[in-house]
């Protein structure tokens, strides 16, 4: 038997033999934060650790607004705070850039410790980092850990929902997934990060130098054609301004007409000249509809729409801490949605 296999097994009878599953939050900002409110209200996990480097002393009940203490302690040291509670998984949330986020990556892989992450170039990282996410995967299985990344988009609205979909078609000619949002409620990073309140040159200007983005529609890409074993031949990318055509207020930003009120991306994977996949992403402040859909042209066709869209902090939370037991059970290595059982909402 291979020592692959073996640690699979003996990861599978742990968690079959714990209740209760350890945690560590490591990033207390606000999605960190988000995450944190959920896990606590789950029986089936408990939060032991918190690191980040900010707020570092305070509570982390007060940190996350969850209306009571926790009786944890947010610390800088995640080496420290991963020896001393010895935690079963790390539900991670500091950043979505792969490169930037390894050291951290190797401190709790080298712990021996599982990993959920936020990390939108984590969630299918084997076309556009090839090299990283090998390196990844290598010292994964080497600690006998499993490393994953989800969230709302990418992770499930834009790959792993309508690969799901797929499973009821006999044939598969296209895959279209559209995601447009009303951003007016969301947190001020996502405002900045789609360019609100910037002039277009502006937002021009910082689309070239890779700052305006949303991170993950390649990724996304990359893991529907790799879930239908698609080879692509070519994937684009085209980022362009929401102008605004009357000024626009939310609770952190006023928005002038004539100055971006958010963005609109597009992705498309190629087979030959014919395109396959198109996944289109729209958030600005103001839109007048919101909604998530996925169109599936195969046999048969598929057409589904959530009318309202889907809530995109609350269900980034709820894919990180949902995951958590698939993290524990699944086998060692850097896996995506795609590799894992069917998730589902733990109980409260």
């Amino acid at each position: 038997m291979s020592v692959f296999r073996t640690r699979k097994r003996m990861k599978k009878r742990n968690v079959i033999a714990k209740k209760v599953i350890k945690v560590v939050q490591f990033g207390v900002g606000p999605i960190g934060a988000g995450i944190v409110r959920l896990a606590a209200r789950k029986p089936g996990i408990r939060i032991v650790g918190a690191v980040d480097l900010l707020n570092v002393g305070k509570d982390l009940g007060d940190v996350a607004d969850l209306g009571r203490k926790l009786g944890i302690s947010i610390e800088k040291d995640a080496g420290a705070v991963l020896k001393r509670t010895k935690p079963d998984v790390v539900m991670h949330a500091t950043g979505s850039s792969l490169k930037g986020i390894f050291p951290q990556l190797k401190t709790v892989i080298e712990a021996g410790v599982n990993i959920v992450s936020t990390c939108e170039e984590m969630s299918y990282p084997f076309r556009n980092q090839p090299s990283l996410a090998a390196r990844i995967d290598k010292l994964a299985r080497t600690h006998g850990v499993t490393v994953m990344s989800t969230g709302v988009n990418p992770g499930f609205m834009m790959d792993a929902w309508p690969l799901v979909m797929t499973g009821v078609c006999q044939f598969v000619k296209k895959v279209k997934v559209a995601r447009f949002q009303d951003a007016t409620p969301r947190r001020l990073p996502f405002q900045k990060k789609i360019g609100a309140g910037l002039t277009v040159k502006e937002f021009k200007d910082l689309v070239k130098a890779g700052t305006i983005r949303h991170v993950g529609l390649t990724e996304s890409i990359g893991m529907i054609a790799a879930g239908l074993g698609w080879k692509l031949d070519k994937l684009t990318e085209t980022i362009e301004p929401i102008v605004a055509k009357k000024n626009i207020k939310s609770q952190y930003l006023t928005v002038k007409a004539g100055q971006a009120s958010g963005i609109r991306q597009v992705g498309r994977g190629f087979q030959g000249n014919r395109e396959v996949i198109t996944l289109e992403f729209e958030a600005c402040l103001g839109a007048q509809d919101s909604y998530d859909a996925v169109y599936i042209d195969g046999t048969p066709p598929l057409e589904v729409v959530i009318g309202g869209g889907v809530h995109g902090d609350l269900a980034t939370a709820a894919m990180i801490v949902n995951c958590v037991p698939r993290a524990v059970e699944a086998p060692s290595g850097l896996l995506t949605m795609k590799d894992l059982p069917l998730v589902c909402a733990l109980p409260e």
